[in-house]
């Protein structure tokens, strides 16, 4: 662990802590919530490592107003959650269901009482059932419907809500849920997912669209990204790391500001239709960055599916997730998007920050987890140093507020700043939480609150 004190960051750097819905809220099936992908997944046998379900997760749904104290205690100047679309549209179409927009509405509002911006994200994976029945993001219809549930949330929240993410890491959910089948809602497409690309991009494009006409924004994108490692020499392993630069990096990065598909095996032009690319690049006010690990490129052997084989990175630490440790690599991308992107990029706010490890309370009663400020302290360096490299970073958001049902994990990774004990609910918070409470502060000062 550092013993050096963290840096300072700029006067309004926005210090926040996120979530998503379905890993947290539970209450599923109350005051009038349909069923999402994720409810059916996770009751699919064999999916889940612990065969476990979101049906309760960490019960936010009932203990949001002890969530938010926790928030509060922190000293977070933004919450960054997700809106769960089934217990708003239960069937993804039609009005808005009250007592699900009601619930979010009590959420903001009591945010804002503690003076913590509300971030929120429209899609986070959790696909209302019915739509996927429908076909799901491989039709093109879905993007229509992402954009009428996007005006309705607007119509109801869109005065408080303080920055809008539209899609969370879409470049996941289209390779986990619909290219290997890992996660919700479970297809095996490979590279023929690819309209799963465009449908998200283009959902995107028209959800800006509605959230300006009701005059509601600032709006982003929350993109994954992982910094390429070519591990090689050869002609094949450097063709092989561009193509999964242009897979993970550039896909649902380039559209967005105007410069169309990456070529590549993804990039289908024949779900393209005109004036789609248009749409997509409608423009935005951040840019969402979502960091954990840079990914080992090489070389497939002959015959091999993909054109381009994933190698671990050896020689850093590990997470629980058996992810390497490399902060370094958040500058590194972070640099990248501003040489790539240039003056079509906007500020860079870096919306999922975070490590798993398997934290367990001590004979004390307390939760001590020196590897997450570890990784934390490195992380919030590399952010630094990117300003101090002339990149506009505003804000840093940790992954994740409270221990939560991590997909297919179940309950078996832990991520939060706060130890959830998911049999009785009883939040503890971390070593971590107290650490990063004191390094907010110290930024933040008295000239700053």
């Amino acid at each position: 662990m550092s013993t050096a004190p963290t840096p300072e960051f700029p006067a309004g750097f926005r210090w926040g802590v996120s979530t998503s819905a379905y890993q947290i809220e539970g209450g599923v099936g109350e005051d009038g919530r349909g069923p999402s992908i994720w409810d059916t997944f996770a009751r699919s046998p064999g999916r889940i490592v612990d065969g476990s379900t979101g049906d309760v997760a960490c019960d936010h749904y009932h203990r949001h107003a002890e969530d938010v104290a926790l928030l509060a205690g922190l000293g977070v100047t933004a919450y960054r959650f997700s809106i769960a679309w089934p217990r708003v549209q239960p069937g993804g179409t039609g009005p808005g269901n009250a007592g699900g927009l009601d619930f979010y509405d009590r959420l903001v509002d009591d945010l804002l009482v503690h003076g913590i911006d509300p971030v929120a994200t429209l899609f986070h994976w959790d696909l209302p059932q019915p739509l996927e029945d429908a076909g799901g993001w491989l039709e093109r219809d879905t993007a229509n419907r992402f954009a009428e549930y996007a005006d309705l949330v607007a119509a109801r929240l869109g005065d408080r809500v303080r920055l809008w993410i539209t899609l969370n890491e879409p470049f996941i959910h289209m390779s986990l849920g619909y290219g290997m089948g890992v996660h919700a809602p479970g297809r095996t497409l490979l590279f023929d997912a690819f309209p799963v690309a465009h449908h998200q991009l283009l959902g995107h494009g028209l959800a800006v669209s509605a959230l300006r006409a009701r005059g509601s924004g600032p709006v982003a994108i929350a993109n994954n990204y992982s910094p390429v490692r070519v591990l090689g020499d050869t002609d094949a392993d450097r063709a092989a790391g561009a193509a999964y630069e242009a897979l993970h990096n550039r896909l649902f990065t380039d559209p967005l500001f105007g410069r169309g598909y990456p070529d590549g095996p993804a990039a289908d032009p024949g779900v393209v239709r005109d004036g789609d690319l248009d749409v997509i690049a409608a423009p935005i006010d951040v840019l969402g960055v979502n960091y954990y690990n840079p990914t080992g490129v090489r070389a497939p052997e002959e015959g091999a599916p993909l054109p381009f084989e994933l190698v671990p990175l050896a020689g850093y630490p590990r997470t629980a997730f058996d992810w390497p440790v490399v902060p370094e690599g958040l500058r590194e991308l972070l640099g990248w998007l501003r040489d790539t992107y240039r003056d079509d990029l906007p500020p860079i706010q870096v919306t999922e920050s975070g490590c798993a490890y398997d934290d367990t309370p001590g004979a004390d009663g307390r939760v001590h987890d020196p590897e997450r400020i570890t990784y934390l302290d490195g992380h919030l360096r590399a952010v630094r140093a990117a300003i101090d490299d002339g990149v506009d970073v505003t804000g840093y958001f940790v992954w994740s507020l409270l221990d939560n049902w991590e997909w297919a994990e179940g309950f078996t990774k832990r991520f939060g700043l706060v130890h959830v004990d998911y049999r009785t609910q009883a939040r503890t918070p971390k070593s971590s939480y107290a650490w990063l409470r004191d390094v907010i502060a110290a930024s933040r000062g008295p000239a700053t609150r």
